[in-house]
């Protein structure tokens, strides 16, 4: 079986660290966010889900230009496709609903950090041409 997972995305950095998530019972790190549901926009689907999984307001900022596809992390056979939007929250950010663990992570950080294909790839070359991140996130 394959197919293509559409989801939403926030690239939320805070002094040079990006939020990472992982989900319960897995291993790979990636952004939060979710899919959207059937008739919501996808800021709308954005802005649920960032409540949903870290009990935070978010506003959206840009929507990073790219075209970010990749194998899924966590499903086998299956493809994402990420749009992703920049964004600021509001509140203090904390593991809920399907999420397991959050991380702020920098460029040192990523080397030994098991990382979603999408988000290792196109997602931090993407924050680092954009300027979002510093060059040494993409060694």
């Amino acid at each position: 079986m394959s197919g293509i997972i559409r989801v939403v995305c926030a690239a939320i950095i805070v002094r040079e660290r990006l939020l990472v998530v992982r989900k319960r019972g897995t291993t790979a790190f990636m952004l939060p966010g979710g899919k959207p549901d059937a008739g919501e926009r996808p800021e709308q689907a954005l802005i649920r889900e960032i409540r949903e999984e870290l009990g935070c307001a978010l506003t959206p900022g840009t929507e990073l230009s790219g075209d970010f596809t990749d194998v899924a992390a966590n499903e086998p056979g299956f493809t994402v496709q990420a749009r992703i939007w920049t964004g600021q929250l509001h509140g203090t950010p904390d593991a809920a609903a399907e999420i397991a663990e959050l991380r702020w992570i920098g460029a040192g950080d990523m080397a030994g950090l098991d990382l979603a294909p999408l988000l290792r790839g196109k997602t931090m070359t993407a924050l680092v041409h954009a300027g979002l991140m510093p060059q040494a996130a993409m060694a």
